[in-house]
């Protein structure tokens, strides 16, 4: 939680490689990746919770403790008495303040301030899909992408929303064709087009992503993905057969997969 909140790590790319070199069951990655996510999609709201119990600054690790159990209390439905004492456990020199701040938030029903408290976005985001949407609707939309999108996990173990999958069928690789992905971190759409028969340049500007495209190639065994650095806009290439360029955008479309996104997105990129 603090790489996420401090060091602006990418949640739905630290956890599950945290979680792949864990020895957690099945079951209680499931519980991490609920609250984690969770906590982190839902922040604002959780400030507002615990905030009203505290009367002083809290350090980022006591910050963060209180939301994933005020999470758990508000949004997940735990008992109090599991949520509470597993906080406190964890809480060291601050237990006893946790202890009294999150007994405080099981006991109080929230009067919510506005929608974009109690649905935890920031102002701008609100206010942008009510003037585009209008009222109902604009809430309705808010709602659903804070639902966790259901999991589909390919033949080959890859866990990947349908509409990726939907991009990489869409371009039609073929055996023995050369496509390059242009874009192509974290390496969903070039595994899939390798999958088909094609051999598959997948490039991204930032080594680390690049890098994220070659590891996860070797985890699904697509031989044919070749990761490399490069600016989409001056590729180190020279014949291919079909181009797939999913580019940046705003992100505000993938607020329901990226539970952080809703913090780093700015208005100004949007209006770019």
């Amino acid at each position: 939680m603090i790489r996420i909140d401090q060091r602006e790590a990418y949640a739905n790319l630290l956890l599950p490689a945290m979680l792949e070199r864990s020895k957690l069951t099945a079951r209680d990655r499931g519980f991490v990746t609920e609250v984690v996510y969770g906590t982190t999609r839902m922040r604002r709201a959780c400030d507002w919770l615990i905030d009203r119990f505290v009367q002083r600054e809290l350090d980022v690790r006591t910050r963060n403790l209180l939301r994933m159990g005020a999470y758990q209390l508000q949004f997940m439905g735990t008992p109090p008495y599991a949520a509470v004492s597993t906080s406190v456990e964890l809480g060291g020199k601050a237990s006893r303040l946790v202890e009294a701040v999150l007994r405080r938030v099981a006991a109080t029903e929230p009067e919510w301030p506005n929608a974009a408290i109690r649905l935890s976005y920031p102002d701008w985001i609100v206010e942008r899909l009510i003037d585009e949407l209008g009222g109902s609707d604009a809430i309705a939309a808010l709602e659903t992408m804070n639902r966790p999108p259901a999991v589909h996990e390919r033949p080959d173990g890859y866990v990947q929303d349908l509409a990726s999958q939907w991009t990489a069928d869409y371009v039609g690789a073929q055996t023995g064709e050369r496509v390059a992905d242009m874009c192509a971190a974290p390496g969903g759409k070039a595994t899939a087009m390798a999958e088909a028969g094609a051999f598959v340049a997948a490039g991204d500007v930032h080594p680390g992503r690049a890098g994220l495209v070659r590891d996860n190639a070797r985890r699904v065994g697509a031989q044919t993905v070749a990761a490399f650095v490069a600016d989409g806009r001056r590729p180190p290439l020279r014949r291919v057969d079909r181009v797939l360029v999913d580019a940046p955008c705003s992100g505000l479309g993938v607020l329901r997969r990226r539970p952080d996104a809703r913090w780093r997105i700015r208005a100004v990129a949007v209006d770019e």
